[in-house]
């Protein structure tokens, strides 16, 4: 893509105003959070006072509103620390402006590493930087600075006191995660029907066990429709597909494949109906024909072999599901038996520290995106210092917020920001103007700008910059700075922030474009270790931790496929040309990947019981799929053609089941070896065409 076309795309998605949800009571819950904490400030001490106050609570109720699963006080509570700390050394290191440079220049390293702790981490880190740069503008003494902190930290003890004292629907973002989890297998079921390759999108998964992971206080009192569910899910989903295979499960047309397409769509009315149930609290309301059509019907099942045992499996797994979902009868059992347990705060840091260690890398986006802040950051703030313009902080506050890990991001934020602070600063600017209102007018202005950006905050970061600057303009206005200052001179500050932001990732850039094939390399060993895993299940049947195993390899293999995902989404982006890996190339190994994928998640869905007797050559295909995908991530890293060595894979094996996941992974690791190779562009063009000789497309079930 083109820098032409690429700073188009960053326009048009920074200018995008998304119709979402809102949570008026949450945006309610917010700003009451921040007037709670403004009037008495205002009415017992100063306005300047009452700003800082102002500072801390509005940063701590963004806090909560970012994506996390984590308990939403304990956000506000780390938030309203973490600024009441920055905010006392920017204090004290105010009065010197190379110390202040330099403790800034530190700091923003310190916020830009966190970002190795997730997104979440990142944004809260991010809120520091900017609160010490305005907040520092306010004159006080050390006695006064003590103070300011401490009555930012209580902005942050008084949102989660809030939080705690009106739970605004309780467990439901856990309840909307595990609820979109069954409406994904309930539209995969209805796509089966017509398509029996039809793909699956495992990210509702993935999202669902990220929620699942809790606290040990929390897995106490967890519903009890959330206490084993998902798991039900999980095991579903590999039965449909089995079910749907026109070589293993019902044949591609007859009276077999009418009776799975019966069962197909009667599974996705019940997961349909066990999802509405999760999401409401409430029982589940199945229709009448289901008990109907699940049982056998008369005269035997036209299904034969393993599409019959795959009916039989999915119909006990659909009659579990509603068992779970209307809360588990063995109510007696700890709640915390089967949870994923969040680490407490103690064990928390050295994981925490392991993370920040594994990215201390040089090409490590989040250490390059971490000294692209802690250079740009100080600078604009030198820049704003030098520049005959009021508020220079503006500049390096701009830069802060915009400068994000990956291109599109952060020119698409560049953009908005521009527009929203025009946006906010002309209405903000033109109240104060004409109005001039008075301390307690501003205040009861600022606070309804941030409800108001509490509650428009998903729908695109233009409108919440608009209402930010609003904000902010009036918080100075109840301080007592005036509105002398032009508009101008704010424009061109906000501006030149964005520029060096824009200018920073341009000249010391993070392509995902460049790393394609290490993320390609990392999803095919995940890939392999996931098939070799099921394959060896039956080599070695009676092995307890075998499902242990699988599952484990199963998470990975999601893991690595989300992280290609994410990264071809932003080299699409980036205006950089391809380096040994096309978009062409990319889609091809795509599919191969996930028809290799597909190959295990059948044989997941026929896993043979302990009791059965093992499969001896199903050990040498466990090892062929091993050495065939360690050879070939080697050479996808190398750079240079790979050919996999098939022969073990395609020896005959009586267990249905196998042959068919053999003969599948095997044409998936054919097909990336042509994917990848360089020289066989017209090849590779040639077997894309593959979906239309009828022999399969590959999708990424697992």
């Amino acid at each position: 893509m083109t820098w032409q076309r690429s700073l188009r795309e960053a326009v048009r998605s920074g200018l995008a105003v998304e119709r979402t949800r809102l949570e008026p009571l949450a945006a309610l819950r917010g700003a009451a959070g921040v007037a709670v904490v403004v009037a008495p400030a205002l009415w017992l001490t100063t306005p300047a006072f009452a700003a800082s106050s102002a500072f801390g609570a509005f940063a701590a109720g963004m806090a909560t509103f970012q994506r996390s699963w984590r308990p939403r006080p304990v956000l506000a509570l780390a938030a309203g620390g973490g600024l009441a700390f920055s905010t006392f050394l920017g204090y004290l290191a105010a009065g010197h402006t190379a110390a202040f440079v330099a403790l800034l220049a530190v700091w923003s390293l310190g916020a830009g590493m966190a970002w190795a702790l997730g997104p979440t981490s990142g944004v809260v880190a991010s809120l520091t930087v900017t609160v010490m740069l305005v907040v520092v503008t306010l004159p006080t003494s050390l006695p006064g600075a003590l103070g300011h902190a401490g009555v930012i930290a209580f902005g942050g003890l008084v949102q989660a006191a809030l939080i705690v004292a009106f739970p605004i629907r309780r467990w439901g973002a856990q309840r909307d995660a595990l609820a979109e989890a069954f409406a994904a297998v309930a539209d995969y079921a209805r796509r089966l029907r017509h398509d029996p390759m039809a793909p699956f999108d495992p990210e509702p998964m993935m999202t669902a066990r990220s929620a699942a992971t809790l606290s040990p206080r929390q897995a106490r009192r967890r519903p009890a429709q959330l206490r084993g569910v998902r798991a039900v899910a999980e095991r579903i989903r590999p039965v449909l597909a089995s079910l749907a295979d026109p070589a293993l499960g019902a044949a591609a047309d007859g009276p077999e494949r009418e009776r799975a397409r019966q069962l197909l769509a009667v599974a996705a009315e019940v997961l349909d109906a066990v999802a509405h149930a999760i999401r409401t609290g409430r029982p589940v309301r199945l229709p009448g024909q289901v008990a109907a059509v699940l049982e056998e019907p008369e005269g035997g099942s036209p299904l034969r072999g393993p599409a019959r045992r795959a009916a039989g499996r999915l119909a006990a797994l659909l009659e579990e599901a509603v068992e779970e979902a209307n809360g588990p009868s063995a109510a007696d059992q700890a709640a915390v038996q089967g949870a994923l347990l969040r680490p407490t705060v103690p064990k928390l840091m050295p994981l925490a520290l392991r993370a920040v260690r594994r990215e201390l890398r040089w090409d490590s986006p989040v250490l390059r995106h971490a000294v692209r802040l802690a250079v740009v950051t100080p600078l604009g703030y030198v820049l704003g210092w030098v520049l005959p313009l009021g508020h220079g902080y503006w500049a390096p506050v701009t830069s802060t917020v915009v400068l994000r890990p990956d291109f599109s991001q952060t020119y698409a934020r560049g953009v908005a920001r521009f527009a929203g602070t025009l946006a906010g600063l002309l209405v903000a600017g033109a109240v104060m103007r004409f109005a001039a209102p008075g301390p307690l007018v501003c205040a009861g202005l600022a606070v309804f700008c941030v409800g108001l950006m509490n509650l428009l905050l998903r729908t695109g970061y233009a409108v919440a910059s608009a209402c930010l600057t609003a904000y902010v303009v009036f918080l100075l206005g109840m301080a007592g700075v005036g509105w002398h200052e032009a508009v101008t001179d704010r424009v061109l500050l906000t501006l030149l922030g964005g520029a060096l932001a824009m200018a920073a990732y341009a000249v010391f850039p993070t392509w995902e474009t460049t790393r394609l094939r290490e993320r390609l390399a990392d999803w095919l060993e995940a890939t392999g270790r996931y098939a070799a895993e099921v394959v060896a299940c039956y080599a070695h049947p009676a092995d307890r931790r075998r499902h242990r195993r699988v599952r484990e390899a199963l998470l990975e293999f999601r893991s690595a496929r989300l992280a290609w995902d994410q990264a071809v989404g932003r080299a699409r982006a980036e205006p950089v040309r391809h380096r040994g890996l096309s978009p062409r190339a990319s889609e091809l190994a795509k599919d191969a990947l996930t028809l290799m994928a597909r190959g295990g998640m059948l044989l997941e869905a026929h896993l043979p019981p302990r009791d059965a007797p093992p499969i001896p050559e199903a050990e040498g295909f466990a090892q062929a799929v091993r050495a065939a995908t360690a050879s070939g991530s080697a050479a996808i890293r190398q750079r240079s053609p790979f050919q996999p060595s098939l022969s073990t894979l395609r020896q005959r094996t009586a267990d249905p089941a196998l042959a068919r996941a053999t003969e599948l992974i095997a044409e998936a690791l054919e097909d990336l070896a042509n994917a990848v190779r360089p020289s066989t562009t017209a090849v590779r063009e040639e077997r894309g065409s593959g979906a239309a000789r009828g022999k399969r497309r590959p999708t990424p079930e697992a």
